[in-house]
């Protein structure tokens, strides 16, 4: 199928995809030509992200091992960039099977700019470490500190300054935080797929808060993300307009002309048909409940489609802005199935 310019630019995902791909209402669309809309959506989707570095191959510094419970630890230096050094932690189970699965770890932002990678072993507040989880499980996890938090933060117990200060140098600059944040971690994915204990056919995305948005977004640039898990942060963008939350996420959060392109189901739709968790909670103001209806209710027909419909799951709990026990089960029974399995 061809489109011209004007037909391409016109198509929101969600008219294009929704009713001709998932619905067939009167169109025509293949699995091929919805792997083409995907492919050229994604190239669009990178361009709005701002003046990027150059892509070259990244490269690490390893600045000591340690043992810990079940698993082995490396500390890291990554060259992702060519601006700044990225600190990282990679997570090598004890009982690994090579080659075993990968995991892509995205910390939150949650105001713990101190905290960053090492969230991977603590948690959060909100949420009980996954060390453990992958540990157990034999899966390689890596965690890089994002732009402004852990070992990057540009001012010791300033990190809100730090953060602000480095979206408006940036804008200036021509660069996009958001933009700076997401080729770290596409940086970082090729850093992980390198290993030699990794199968680079297994990848998985996790986060919470930024990291969930960090997780649907690396997983819809890059279809080397096998299973996407996200908690308590698809947020529709028009619901969240709608409900007067745009303070309740941080600068960091905003990309120039986005909404011009896409909206939040657009980019989910990037990650059909791969396994795709999204857990989040009702009582949650990052992510209103009918916007999180509304991508569900996009993207489900898209997985029928496909013959998929059992690998996207979209669910509200009766919480806010934390992960609930039975949460953690569904990511556990996740894992096993679309990766440890997989």
């Amino acid at each position: 199928m061809n489109w011209s310019r004007r037909e391409f630019m016109g198509f929101g995902a969600g008219a294009f995809c929704g009713a001709t791909f998932a619905q067939g209402a009167g169109g025509n669309m293949t699995e091929a030509d919805f792997k083409t809309y995907q492919t050229q959506r994604r190239q669009k989707l990178w361009g709005l992200l701002g003046d990027l570095p150059e892509r070259r191959e990244p490269t690490a510094e390893l600045l000591r091992t340690e043992q810990r419970d079940g698993y082995r630890l490396e500390h890291l230096v990554l060259y992702l960039n060519g601006n700044e050094p990225v600190p990282a932690l990679l997570l090598i189970p004890d009982n690994l099977r090579e080659p075993a699965p990968g995991m892509m770890y995205i910390h939150w932002h949650g105001g713990d700019y101190a905290a960053g990678k090492t969230e991977l072993l603590n948690g959060t507040r909100v949420m009980e470490p996954y060390a453990p989880v992958y540990a157990e499980k034999g899966i390689v996890a890596l965690a890089i500190d994002s732009w402004c938090f852990g070992e990057r933060m540009p001012y010791p117990d300033k990190g809100g300054q730090g953060e602000s200060d480095t979206f408006k140098e940036m804008l200036w600059k021509g660069q996009v935080l958001w933009g700076m944040m997401m080729f770290d971690e596409w940086q970082a994915l090729n850093y992980l797929v390198s290993r030699p204990e990794v199968d680079a056919s297994r990848i998985g995305s996790f986060g919470i808060s930024m990291g969930s948005t960090k997780s649907w977004w690396l997983a819809a640039l890059d279809e080397r993300v096998k299973c996407c898990i996200d908690l308590c942060c698809l947020t529709d963008y028009e619901a969240l307009i709608e409900t007067e939350g745009l303070r309740r996420h941080g600068i960091y959060y905003y990309v120039p002309s986005l909404l011009k392109q896409f909206q939040a189901h657009d980019i989910n739709a990037l990650i059909v048909p791969r396994p795709h968790l999204s857990l989040n909670g009702r009582e949650d103001g990052l992510t209103p409940p009918g916007g999180v209806e509304r991508i569900r209710d996009h993207l489900l027909p898209l997985y029928k489609q496909y013959g998929k419909r059992d690998d996207c799951r979209v669910e509200l709990f009766d919480c806010g802005h934390e992960e609930l026990p039975e949460m953690r089960t569904i990511v556990l029974e996740w894992l096993d199935r679309h990766l440890v399995n997989g």
